[in-house]
């Protein structure tokens, strides 16, 4: 995950809450009321942690084709 680790606008720190923000969020809780309880109340704070994406899972198939692919090509040429 890359998660940021300060808001980009205000610099407060955001990582620390973004475990428990996300294990309150799959629990089912209301995204609003979650980022209340972690006391995250600026707009710029929670627009960070709103909009974060999980992007490895989405990276990690070009990742491992790039390596088949390089792969195949060392047999051809050996």
């Amino acid at each position: 995950m890359l998660i940021p680790v300060r808001c980009f606008t205000c610099g407060n720190l955001i990582a620390d809450k973004f475990d428990d923000y996300q294990t309150k969020l799959k629990a089912g809780e209301d995204p609003e009321k979650v980022l209340n309880d972690l006391q995250i109340n600026r707009y710029c704070c929670r627009r960070m942690l709103l909009t974060t994406v999980e992007t490895i899972q989405q990276v990690i198939p070009f990742y491992e084709s790039i390596q088949k692919r390089k792969q195949e090509v060392q047999s051809e040429l050996d």
